[in-house]
């Protein structure tokens, strides 16, 4: 385990701890999507789905979570039963964490905690729905996911389809090739939109399988660079959500929210909540069919690190 003097706030799954041990394949999981991503049990069912997918595929799920101030890294059956109903759960990023573990709180974790965490363990992939980023309107509320700059210092494979579509896409990707962010298309040469395949945008890199991605990651961490990598794996074909349809739900939420006056942290949980009302409940089918699809290439990508 790395950073020995942060390990004292670890408890690390014993299953974790013996495969990270001998050098095998583990994938961290976010837990937010746990508690502040869909209603329960669906919630619970979703992350037990999601974790068989990694052993499917070759490596140890770890989901990551803050209980009463100690950083789980990999959940109990008991843990994740009762993250699915807990109250009082705060929704944790960089700025956060140290203050729910000093104090004793509870937590989920987003993209950038998830990250810090898994480093913290020395898991070195890590798959979740989509990364947040620069939100639409940034010019007057500087709102700019701090998911963006732990890619850019945290040395953690995050695998995800794209930026979340409520997000400034163009502007989003223009900040991670500032920060200097590998953004690689797992076969394909447009960016994902999360619920939608592709997007106006071309994705800078592309790769066709694990082991180049395994390859780009070694040479990175060669070279001495910093910072993670990010893997845009689009949503299966028949899971989608074209995106000419879901820019018209998308409009219509970040309208609803301005003129509620939604900011903030608050912003996501209500564009999510509003878009599966007006999609029918289609918005949630397609996130649980992307999360388990980035679980899948997460654990072959872990395992081919792993060899």
């Amino acid at each position: 385990m790395k950073h020995d003097i942060a390990g004292r706030f670890l408890d690390i799954a014993p299953e974790v701890q013996a495969t990270l041990a001998t050098g095998g394949a583990v994938v961290a999981l976010e837990s937010t999507i746990i508690t502040h991503g869909m209603p329960h049990p669906q919630n619970v069912a979703t992350a037990r789905d999601v974790e068989e997918v990694v052993r499917t595929n070759g490596a140890v799920p770890a989901t990551i979570a803050i209980i009463e101030g100690r950083i789980k890294i990999g959940l109990s059956d008991a843990e994740l039963d009762w993250l699915g109903t807990a109250r009082d759960v705060m929704k944790l990023s960089r700025a956060d964490l140290p203050y729910a573990v000093a104090s004793g709180r509870h937590g989920a974790t987003t993209v950038a905690a998830t990250m810090i965490c898994a480093r913290l363990a020395g898991i070195r992939v890590f798959a979740t729905g989509g990364i947040g980023g620069v939100h639409q309107g940034v010019e007057d509320t500087m709102d700019i996911s701090a998911d963006l700059d732990e890619l850019a210092r945290t040395p953690v494979a995050v695998i995800c389809a794209g930026a979340k579509a409520i997000l400034d896409l163009p502007r989003t990707l223009e900040y991670l090739e500032t920060r200097g962010v590998p953004v690689v298309g797992y076969r394909t040469d447009r960016f994902p939109a999360f619920w939608s395949r592709t997007s106006a945008l071309s994705v800078p890199l592309r790769l066709d399988g694990p082991d180049a991605m395994a390859d780009l990651i070694r040479t990175k961490e060669a070279l001495g660079l910093d910072g993670g990598v990010l893997i845009a794996n689009p949503v299966p074909a028949e899971d989608e959500i074209p995106a000419e349809e879901m820019k018209g739900f998308i409009d219509a939420a970040v309208a609803e929210a301005k003129a509620r006056g939604v900011v903030g942290k608050a912003v996501t949980p209500f564009l999510l909540s509003h878009l599966f009302e007006k999609t029918g409940g289609r918005s949630l089918a397609t996130n649980i069919a992307l999360v388990k699809n980035n679980a899948a290439l997460a654990a072959q990508l872990a395992a081919s690190l792993a060899r």
